[in-house]
């Protein structure tokens, strides 16, 4: 019962609309105020929680991908994805996505790939046949790779509130992150292979692809600089983060050379904005783990799910469900940092693996950004193409169906995404 309404009670605030961090906060400082009757410990808890060095991740990478973007790598990740696959059914719908796998790598953001690899190619798609529903359909559900191909922001803060590794948890995210671009690309393969109008573009050769790539390796090189450099022992995911910093200063200033000053301003103006708000967010989510915590709350389910017997297979099925449905209608970081503190000591308690764990997690996150009536990626190609909500929403109708085969996939084979951390030593 106090767990209905602890949820509830939060649910409600998110849904008039307020801020993340201050939902969480004001839900915490009730349940804190009616449990304790002061909020002393409130300060050592927060601070307790930013006094990590771990932290220092989150304003690196998305500096870096701010840089990465305003440098207008996509431009050349875009054309090398054409070139090699443009030839063959449905080639720009696997350029496409390959494109979002790439661009996902270097961003570490759903929405930023949704945005930016949208913008260029929609326009094209059009141009040679493609039903507009297609079009919004892959580029909405190949933006949310960025979820879960590092370096990835939901992963950092999961990783952060549950003291996970990074390095684990991003070396966990590739091969899932590339079974769900096959898919993806199949589905496109097949889907125009039924539809005559498609246009092929005929294959420009290899001289031509090797141009293009030759244009766009150094954006190519980025994910295996930094994410090469963690599965080798040579830095941490910290030192990881300084070194693409300065990689993409490199690419943007030194060899593609359209990134300025004016640029560097700006940059460093979004990298403060975003990492701020991921800093509250995060202050707020100490705080309701210690409210949660004062009330018993993960004790009381720990105690519920063992006294029930359930298996940890049935657990995670039904905690999997829950996370599909508040998908429908919260942001994805709400959703990380209202169930973890509750959910994780039930998965100790039961064995399973928490970087198993995360990358379900990080898949159904995945879902809730195509899903209406809350799915961020929908409202992004609804403000690039202007097109009908309804549209957008049966454009990615095929790819929700695809994304829970892949969810269902890791769910029975585990070593899909717990495989390379172990071979890379994470235990």
């Amino acid at each position: 019962m106090m767990a209905l309404i602890i949820l509830g009670g939060l649910l409600l605030l998110l849904l008039t609309g307020a801020p993340i961090f201050a939902a969480l906060g004001l839900t915490s400082l009730i349940i804190t105020v009616a449990s304790e009757g002061h909020i002393d410990a409130v300060a050592d808890t927060v601070f307790a929680k930013l006094n990590n060095t771990h932290l220092t991740v989150i304003p690196m990478f998305a500096f870096m991908a701010h840089v990465m973007i305003r440098s207008k790598v996509v431009d050349h990740l875009y054309e090398a994805a054409n070139a090699m696959v443009r030839h063959v059914h449905g080639g720009l719908g696997v350029a496409t996505v390959l494109a979002c796998t790439l661009f996902a790598a270097i961003s570490g953001s759903s929405v930023a790939t949704a945005l930016t690899i949208g913008s260029s190619a929609i326009p094209h798609m059009k141009r040679f046949g493609y039903r507009d529903r297609d079009s919004y359909g892959v580029i909405a559900a190949g933006g949310t790779l960025g979820i879960l191909i590092p370096p990835s922001a939901p992963l950092i803060i999961y990783a952060i509130v549950t003291e996970a590794s990074i390095g684990a948890l991003f070396l966990a995210g590739l091969i899932p992150g590339i079974m769900m671009a096959l898919i993806f690309a199949l589905y496109c393969m097949a889907n125009a292979a039924r539809q005559p109008e498609q246009k092929r573009e005929p294959w420009i050769g290899w001289g031509h692809c090797l141009a293009a790539l030759r244009r766009a390796v150094w954006a190519l090189l980025m994910p295996p600089v930094v994410l090469g450099g963690i599965y080798l022992g040579i830095f941490t995911a910290s030192e990881a983060a300084a070194v693409g910093c300065i990689y993409a200063l490199a690419v943007g200033a030194g060899i593609y050379r359209n990134f300025g000053l004016r640029d560097l301003w700006q940059t460093a103006y979004e990298t403060v904005r975003t990492s701020a708000m991921l800093f509250m967010i995060l202050a707020a989510a100490a705080m309701f783990g210690h409210a949660v915590t004062i009330v018993r709350l993960p004790m009381e389910l720990v105690e519920t799910v063992v006294g029930m017997q359930i298996g940890p297979l049935a657990f995670i099925i039904a905690v999997m469900a829950v996370i599909f449905i508040m998908g429908m209608f919260l942001e994805t970081i709400a959703i990380i940092l209202i169930t973890t503190p509750i959910v994780f000591p039930v998965l100790l308690q039961l064995g399973i693996d928490p970087i198993w764990y995360g990358i379900l997690l990080m898949i159904n996150l995945e879902l809730a950004l195509i899903t209406p009536p809350v799915g961020m990626n929908l409202f992004v190609i609804k403000g690039i193409t202007d097109a009908p909500m309804a549209e957008v929403i049966i454009g990615t109708a095929p790819y929700v169906a695809l994304m829970t085969t892949g969810l269902v996939i890791v769910l029975l084979f585990p070593g899909i995404a717990t495989w390379l951390p172990r071979m890379a030593g994470f235990g």
